[in-house]
Formats: structure tokens, C-alpha cells, sequence
């Protein structure tokens, strides 16, 4: 017999051989009919893996996440199915499951796809769940497996087993179509009751724009028809709020090929709003204790040699400068910390200057791929509005605190009041891609662990997300529409001191090494404006809008009173312009509508004479005629009423 701990904590003997869906059973039959996978000692596994020793158990639905995980890519599979039926002599690269569903990316060779296509694929993918076809898992040879898809002409696959280790290789098989795969997968297809291809991309043969380039199909599925419906639908107001379609709209940035892919160009409106973000946080940081610095675009190739970050982000990094004459590398900034590490280093420190609070909006450079480019959530060029904390290690758990409140504070002004916190550590199974002793490694996840304790931060753990020197803690914002978005992250880092040698004299009067916290609220203007676009679908937030209030004058013969107001108002920090087309005030006004104004200021022959204004809300409608320092307090109070929250 073997003992299984049950989700709820009781332990329960079991034979050997047993298995997930065994033990869901025994529980009750309702749950083992929603049961989609399970975790045994923190490894997911399909429910008909049999199990031969003592384990704690989670049985997996779909409200799991890593439950949609083996969904998803079950569904890759079934998908992959269906064209290899379609489209005989195809070639398969990988599969995977995503966030939001699953794609493959696949060598049509001479066949001709696209979205058209979609239907006839959607419909074979119907027929194979019809069939209720199992997922077979099979254990091979690593030649058995070379021998398989060299036979089938699949280079793709061949290349992929050649990095396998022999011994470590299985197939999964479902009626006709096998595949190089882990897994876990479902039991059989039964459960995927709904399913829709979504759309095409390209995509290079493992990232690398020298190799083929494969054609990418997205595809989600669901186990009710009612929940495609409703994804459907959220994908339609995501399309709304998608903020490549904003940004263009509202005159925010631009991209440009004459100047770069991926290189992002602020226009008026788009610089300040950005200004205004970040004017807000160095209020916030002058507020606790932080110093503004500035460092170059670029920097000598061996401080990023001296900080690791040449082995870790090397090959996402622009290649390398040479001075014609020294002959000396230098690289565009992947980075700020090294430079904020010479910053600390400049001056003898000692325990009575720490922490040193040092703070920049520094753009850096990453080398992505074209083909993953993506508006400002994925761009070359972007700014960090980063800081660096030098403390010593009684200090760090405060520190961390005080960062957490900060990044609070920027939520609640922004609205993104629904978020979750994710404590990244690394992975215990594979600690070689990381830089520190595993004593260090101990105290920084600690520091996390104590410091989301005392704010009372439910947070979920995951392995392996740690950065490359030191563990993290990361918030996870829900938008409007329930998208979750990585934004703000701290990290404790004991590395980067030790690689740069940081001491400061304590009170012992002996050298000591520092702690360094890394500090992002934002994550990336870019990204974060991305974001922050699609959470309010282009509405900002009145303190934030580049543009609070339009004055829209009826006629040219009330030019001259509309810019009188507007006076007044640019005097009491309101911003506003007037459109002064010549177009009917119904014209002006949904013009105004359509570009997000929060307020518009109609002025006409009574609004002159009593030196009054009417005003409309943008979404609202008729507020009524006030007079000039009725609407700045109307304004003012509004205002106010968001940064309160």
C-alpha cells in the first residue's frame, strides 16, 4: 500500500499503481469528472499516470492554472492532429500552451494557409474529439526516437532530440498522430467541448531570424461552449483597447522604420503624459528618501562582464561598440545597476549613509527578435524607472516594506486596484543558471518571504522566475477586462555587491558588504503605458490626461472669449486647447468624444455675456453652465478625489 496526502490534508492508504483519477474517484465521482490533471510532489502528471509511492496529492480543474496549462497543450496536440490528417508531409516544430491558449508552430512546406483555412482545420479538430481519442504516453530510446522522425522526414523534431539525454525521451500518441512530448496531457480529447483558431504569425525556427520561418497557428479551446462565447466577446473589447490602435488615435507615439524597428518615438501628447508619470513618482521618491542620478546609453563591455549581465543577456544585447582607436567594446545599456554599483563605489560609504537610495529613468537596449516586437510591450529601446537601494542586511526587510508602499501608492492612483503578488525564487533543481553562494540565496528569498508576512501580502511562490542574481517579488495586475500583466518588481540581490566588491566601514569599525534591492514600479514606461492604455481603454485618469478640457467655440465670433477662458484656466495649471475649426459645434463635440476628452467647454453668445461656461463630460454627458472658477474647482476636486483613493 501506498499513503496519498488528499488536497484537504487527511492521508489515505491506497494500492500501488493507483492513480490521480483513482484517487478522484474515491473522493467523489462529481469532482473526478472535472478533474483535468493532477500534482504529485509538486510535478504535474496526467490523471492515468499511475502512482507507486507515498505523495502529496492536488487534483487539478480547470480553475487551476497549471489544469488549463495541460488543456491547452493537449489541445496543441489535438490541433497538430487535424492538419497532419489535412495537409499530409507537414512538419511540426513545438507546441506549447500559453497564457491565453496554446499555438504550434508548423513547416506547411508547398501548402498555402491561412485564416481561411481555419474552418475545415476546426472542423477535423471536432471530429477527433468526437472520437475520444487517449492520449498515450510511451517511453523511447533516443535512438528509437531519431529513428521515428527521421523515417517521418521531420528535421524539426530530429534537431530537438539530439539536445534530449537518452533515457529522458517520451512519445505521446493520439490515434494516427505521435509527437515528442513530456507532457502531461489529458486522458483523451473528450473534455475539450469547445475550440477556435484564432489567427497566423510567423515565427523563425528556435527564435533565430537566419533559420526557416514556420508558420504559428494561436488556438484556444474550453470545456464549455458558454466560456468561448465569453472569451470571444472579451476578445472583441480587447481589440478596442488594443493600445498600438489607441496610441495612434489619441496621438501618443509612433514607430518608424527609416529610424529602427522596436525603437519607440514619443510624440507631444505621449511625452506628457509620460512626464506626468514620471514627475509623480519623484514626488513619491523624494518622499522617502531617494537621490535622482543620471548615467550614459552606453558603457564599457567589461562592467557588464563584472556584473554577469554579458552571460546572461549577451545575445539579447546590440553587438558590441569598438573605438576606432583604443579599440576598447562598448555596449548599448542593457542594464542601469552596474552603473548605479559605481555610483556606490565612488565614495567611502559608511553604516551611517545607509541605505543609499539612488534613483533613474535610464533607457536601455535589448536585441529582440523582429518577429516578437510588439507595440510598447515589446520594444528595443525602453526606460526603466529604476532605483537601486545599497542597505545593510538589518536593514533589508524594512527597506522592502517601504518599496511595497510605494508601488501601492501607484496602484491605487492608477486604478489598478485588483493585483496579486508573486514571490519569484529559483529553481532548487537547477541552481547552475544562477550567480551566489546558496547561503545568500537563503537570506534575499527569506527577506521576501518575512517582508510580504508583515504587510499582510497574500503572495503566491513560484520557482524558477527568480532573476539570474537574486529573488523577487512581482505584482500581477488584472485589467478592466481581466487580463493579468507583470508589472512592478523588487528584487534583493546579495550578488552584485560581491561581484563589485561594494564595502562600507560599520559600526565595528571593519568593512562590511552592502545589500542592493532593485526597485521598479512601473517595470518600463513603455510597457507600463501600454498597459496602462488598455486598462482604461485610452480614459485616463484626470490628474494624468494629456489633455483635461477642449473649449469649443460656436463660432469664430466667440474666438476671442473662448481664449480669455482659456487663460484662466492654463493660470490654474488646467490643461486645455480650443478647437477652433471651422466645423459645427455637434461636429466639434463628437470629435472630442472620440479622442478621450475628459471635459468640454462650450462657449457661445450667453456663455460670453454672463461669463459663464457649459461644460459636457466625456461619457457623461450635460453637466450644465458654470462660471470659470466653478468648473477649475469642479476639476480641482476631481482630481483630488482620484489621488485620495
Amino acid at each position: 500500500m501506498i499513503h496519498i496526502t488528499l488536497p484537504d490534508g487527511t492521508i489515505k492508504e491506497f494500492p500501488e499503481k493507483t492513480t490521480p483519477y483513482d484517487i478522484a474517484l474515491s473522493i467523489s465521482e462529481g469532482l473526478a469528472r472535472n478533474v483535468l490533471a493532477a500534482v504529485v510532489d509538486d510535478k504535474t502528471v496526467a490523471l492515468n499516470q499511475e502512482l507507486t509511492h507515498d505523495a502529496h496529492v492536488r487534483l487539478l480543474t480547470w480553475n487551476d492554472p497549471e489544469g488549463k496549462a495541460v488543456f491547452w497543450h493537449s489541445s496543441a496536440h489535438l490541433m497538430a492532429a487535424a492538419i497532419e490528417e489535412l495537409y499530409p508531409g507537414v512538419k511540426f516544430g513545438i507546441g506549447p500552451s500559453i497564457e491565453t491558449g496554446f499555438y504550434y508552430d508548423i513547416d506547411f512546406m508547398d501548402y498555402q494557409i491561412s485564416s481561411d483555412d481555419f474552418p475545415k482545420i476546426e472542423a477535423k479538430m471536432a471530429e477527433i474529439v468526437a472520437r475520444k481519442e487517449k492520449f498515450v504516453r510511451k517511453e523511447v530510446s533516443k535512438q528509437e526516437a531519431l529513428d521515428f522522425f527521421t523515417k517521418k522526414n521531420d528535421e524539426y523534431k530530429v534537431e530537438l532530440i539530439r539536445d534530449l539525454e537518452d533515457g529522458t525521451i517520451t512519445f505521446y500518441q493520439s490515434g494516427n498522430y505521435t509527437d515528442l512530448c513530456r507532457g502531461p496531457h489529458l486522458v483523451d480529447t473528450a473534455p475539450i467541448k469547445a475550440l477556435k483558431l484564432l489567427n497566423t504569425a510567423g515565427a523563425y525556427w528556435r527564435g533565430d531570424e537566419k533559420r526557416k520561418q514556420l508558420t504559428r497557428i494561436y488556438g484556444v479551446t474550453f470545456p464549455k461552449k458558454k466560456e468561448l462565447d465569453e472569451y470571444l466577446t472579451l476578445l472583441e473589447e480587447a481589440k478596442k483597447r488594443d493600445h498600438r490602435k489607441l496610441g495612434k488615435e489619441l496621438e501618443l507615439f509612433m514607430f518608424s522604420d527609416m529610424v529602427g524597428k522596436g525603437l519607440p518615438i514619443w510624440l507631444p501628447n505621449g511625452t506628457a503624459l509620460r512626464l506626468r508619470l514620471e514627475d509623480f513618482l519623484k514626488k513619491i521618491q523624494k518622499h522617502y528618501g531617494y537621490q535622482q542620478v543620471m548615467t550614459p546609453h552606453i558603457g564599457n563591455k567589461a562592467l557588464y562582464v563584472t556584473s554577469g549581465h554579458w552571460d546572461h543577456y549577451g545575445k539579447d544585447s546590440f553587438q558590441p561598440i569598438t573605438t576606432p582607436e583604443e579599440g576598447e567594446m562598448y555596449l548599448l545599456k542593457p542594464m542601469n545597476c552596474p552603473h548605479h554599483c559605481m555610483i556606490f563605489k565612488n565614495s567611502p560609504r559608511s553604516y551611517k549613509d545607509l541605505p543609499l537610495r539612488i534613483a533613474e529613468f535610464g533607457t536601455v537596449y535589448r536585441y529582440e527578435q523582429s518577429g516578437e516586437l510588439h507595440g510598447l510591450t515589446r520594444v528595443r529601446s525602453f526606460t526603466q524607472d529604476d532605483a537601486h537601494i545599497f542597505c545593510r542586511q538589518d536593514q533589508v526587510k524594512q527597506e522592502f516594506i517601504r518599496v511595497m508602499e510605494i508601488i501601492e501608492i501607484i496602484f491605487k492612483a492608477l486604478k489598478f486596484e485588483n493585483f496579486e503578488a508573486q514571490i519569484s525564487l529559483r529553481d532548487p533543481n537547477n541552481t547552475t543558471k544562477y550567480v551566489g553562494s546558496d547561503e545568500v540565496w537563503a537570506l534575499a528569498e527569506q527577506a521576501i518571504i518575512d517582508a510580504c508576512k508583515e504587510k499582510n501580502l497574500p503572495a503566491k511562490v513560484e520557482y524558477g522566475e527568480a532573476a539570474f542574481y537574486g529573488p523577487k517579488l512581482d505584482f500581477m495586475v488584472k485589467d478592466a477586462i481581466g487580463r493579468r500583466w507583470q508589472l512592478g518588481t523588487i528584487q534583493v540581490d546579495y550578488n552584485l555587491p560581491e561581484r563589485f566588491d561594494l564595502e562600507y566601514v560599520g559600526e565595528d569599525n571593519k568593512k562590511h558588504r552592502p545589500v542592493m534591492i532593485h526597485r521598479a514600479p512601473f517595470g518600463s514606461m513603455e510597457r507600463f503605458v501600454a498597459v496602462l492604455l488598455e486598462h482604461t481603454g485610452g480614459n485616463f485618469p484626470l490628474w494624468l490626461t494629456p489633455n483635461q478640457a477642449v473649449i469649443l467655440p460656436i463660432s469664430e465670433k466667440y474666438q476671442q472669449y473662448a481664449e480669455e477662458v482659456m487663460q484662466q484656466l492654463s493660470e490654474r495649471d488646467i490643461r486645455v486647447t480650443i478647437d477652433d475649426r471651422n466645423e459645427k459645434a455637434g461636429r466639434k463635440i463628437r470629435d472630442a468624444e472620440v479622442s478621450k476628452v475628459p471635459f468640454m467647454v462650450i462657449v457661445g453668445e450667453k456663455e460670453e455675456q454672463n461669463h459663464t461656461v457649459s461644460v459636457r463630460e466625456h461619457g457623461v454627458g450635460d453637466q450644465g453652465v458654470m462660471s470659470v472658477n466653478d468648473f477649475i474647482s469642479l476639476i480641482n476636486n476631481r482630481i483630488k478625489e482620484e489621488l485620495a483613493r
